[in-house]
């Protein structure tokens, strides 16, 4: 009986860090890498890699729990998100509270770690991107595009790990081409999320960039995508990164585009757009190899 209690409280936990979900880790992870091995000093080391996937993680996490507290009173009212353990509680919210401060607290420990010479920067962006991760939630209440403010969550994960491995922050259009790529990427693939949830939303009054576009979305969507790829071409091309990119970056935003055009202002099932979000992850990671693959010659 106590084991099977406990069995349920960590899984609750689990559901709480979203870890049952490594998707959502991945397509935060991804622009990070992205930063790293289109920065000046790339590749990382090592050392430095697993410094921001531990921190990514750390912030995931924290952004996570922030979400479900805020929502703790809508979730039980979405289909998708109803059996979340706060909105049917199965775990408090001092508890929960208690865990988000944890998890922003073993971020700020592994920045910590980080060298001298790039602590004090990459503090000063951890800071400010704590404003926008833990307000992002609510904007659904005010705003009518809310996926802006994620997307700008997402932002830091290219400028981070980008003040990790040179120590500044320039105007280099590389670091700022990567970062508007991701902005671009991260409005797209969470506006077709949200496109799960339209009907549910529509019901209690919260605001997505689903709903405000209409039928317009598959188009809003796909311009995304494809300014993004336009970006990281840019980029590659400024680089000289070698035929074996280009060819993964053709897949890669090719699949993105014939993505976009499959979402409509059609009802679907909820299935259709989980998948096109595990779709945009497997994509970032390709994106990625295509990085690796450039970079190699």
């Amino acid at each position: 009986m106590v084991l099977n209690n406990m069995k349920t409280k960590i899984r609750a936990w689990i559901e709480l860090l979203r870890w049952d979900k490594p998707t959502g880790r991945l397509i935060l992870i991804w622009p990070a890498a992205w930063a790293l091995w289109l920065a000046p000093i790339a590749p990382p080391t090592p050392s430095i890699f697993i410094m921001v996937v531990l921190g990514g993680l750390a912030v995931s996490a924290a952004g996570c729990i922030a979400n479900d507290l805020w929502d703790r009173h809508i979730d039980p009212l979405v289909e998708r998100t109803r059996d979340r353990p706060l909105a049917n509680n199965r775990i408090s919210n001092s508890a929960a509270i208690i865990l988000l401060i944890f998890a922003l607290c073993c971020a700020l420990e592994i920045v910590l770690c980080l060298p001298t010479q790039v602590r004090s920067l990459s503090i000063t962006l951890a800071s400010f991107a704590i404003i926008p991760i833990l307000l992002y939630p609510s904007a659904k209440r005010w705003l009518v595009l809310p996926q802006i403010v994620l997307a700008f969550c997402w932002g830091f994960a290219v400028l981070i790990p980008w003040g990790m491995i040179t120590g500044n922050i320039s105007t280099d259009f590389t670091l700022w081409g990567c970062w508007l790529s991701t902005l671009l990427w991260t409005f797209g693939f969470d506006t077709a999320y949200a496109m799960s949830d339209r009907r549910d939303d529509a019901a209690i009054g919260i605001k997505s960039s689903a709903l405000t576009f209409g039928r317009y979305v598959g188009l809003i969507v796909g311009t995304c995508y494809g300014l993004a790829g336009i970006i990281i071409a840019i980029i590659a091309n400024s680089q000289e990164l070698n035929g074996g990119f280009w060819l993964f970056w053709g897949v890669t935003f090719g699949v993105m585009i014939k993505e976009a055009i499959s979402l409509d202002c059609n009802e679907r099932p909820r299935y259709f757009y989980s998948q096109h979000f595990t779709r945009q992850a497997n994509l970032g990671g390709l994106l990625l190899l295509a990085l690796l693959i450039g970079r190699a010659t």
